[in-house]
């Protein structure tokens, strides 16, 4: 990788993606584009920004040879919640905007990395120890994008040579960016109100267990998968990965270790526990381990740690 543009910079993704770049690959190398959040100001500080809608594959292609971009981490997309609440602009923004990126990388020679998603598979997906290769029958918008997604990755590497490669990334946790309408996004409020209230009113039910990681681990997946011989690779898109398994419950127990006084309640959301039950609850990821050698650094205790540590100084400096 050489000259890199990341789309969706400013999600929760993204917004720790690139500074990783640029740390790894040097700030003018990492282009980050985002469309209707302003940017942090050390996204918008560190290196070149710019504004860009994956709808209008004009823009792409201008972004693209303006920097002469040669790899593209195309993260742009609604999440699983907010996608259920507007299908339409969901696969607007998911499925055209790949597309796009797809079309412009084919003709400009670009490499892309495609983030899927356990909301890839479905309610008849083996829920433990998903395999690798399964059923994937979503019943949600999102997670049918996720799987037309990986299709079309997949066609556009033996149709066009278009060196496309993803992960099927669990719910991510991230002490940066606030939450941004997933199904797994409790696992991240939890912590604020924790901090800031001793409290937090959860979505999902108790016992439902969900794939997570922290997002130091998704970063460095991404990475290393893109950086990894392509000799290496049996599978190219859509690897399992995954660091945690764990239920509301669980990760309330950890939490009061560290704050004995946090309670927790539920007020269940039934399309968002829905969306849960339709998901793996561990997936087997040794493809991803076999072929390109991943393993995470987090595990709950040590990932609870840090975030706590986080974002109490967050908090303390005002920027909560």
């Amino acid at each position: 990788m050489k000259r890199i543009l990341v789309t969706g910079a400013t999600g929760q993704i993204g917004s720790e993606l690139v500074p990783a770049l640029r740390e790894r690959y040097g700030c003018a190398q990492v282009i980050a584009a985002g469309h209707k959040t302003k940017p942090q100001p050390g996204l918008a500080e560190s290196g070149t920004y710019t504004t860009l809608d994956v709808t209008q594959i004009e823009s792409i292609e201008a972004v693209v040879k303006q920097y002469q971009i040669d790899t593209i981490f195309h993260l742009a997309a609604l999440l699983s919640a907010k996608a259920e609440e507007k299908p339409q602009l969901a696969w607007k923004v998911n499925m055209t905007g790949l597309y796009n990126v797809l079309e412009v990388s084919r003709k400009n020679e670009c490499a892309v990395f495609f983030p899927s998603s356990i909301g890839a598979f479905g309610p008849d997906t083996p829920r433990d120890n998903t395999p690798q290769d399964t059923l994937q029958h979503p019943n949600t918008m999102y997670g049918v994008c996720k799987v037309s997604g990986e299709l079309l990755c997949n066609y556009y590497y033996t149709r066009f040579g278009v060196d496309t490669r993803g992960v099927r990334y669990p719910g991510l946790i991230s002490y940066d960016t606030l939450p941004g309408g997933g199904t797994t996004d409790y696992a991240v409020e939890i912590f604020y109100r924790a901090i800031k209230e001793k409290k937090y009113n959860c979505f999902l039910k108790q016992g439902t267990y969900l794939d997570m990681m922290y997002m130091p681990d998704a970063v460095r997946a991404a990475i290393q998968l893109m950086e990894t011989d392509a000799s290496r690779l049996k599978h190219r898109n859509a690897f399992n990965i995954t660091a945690m398994s764990f239920a509301p419950e669980e990760l309330a127990a950890s939490i009061q270790k560290f704050i004995p006084d946090f309670f927790m309640q539920y007020t269940v959301d039934p399309v968002r526990q829905a969306i849960a039950d339709s998901w793996p609850c561990h997936m087997d990821d040794r493809a991803a381990r076999e072929e390109w050698g991943w393993e995470p650094r987090y595990n709950l205790e040590s990932m609870t740690q840090d975030m706590i540590d986080r974002l109490t100084v967050k908090l303390n400096s005002g920027r909560l």
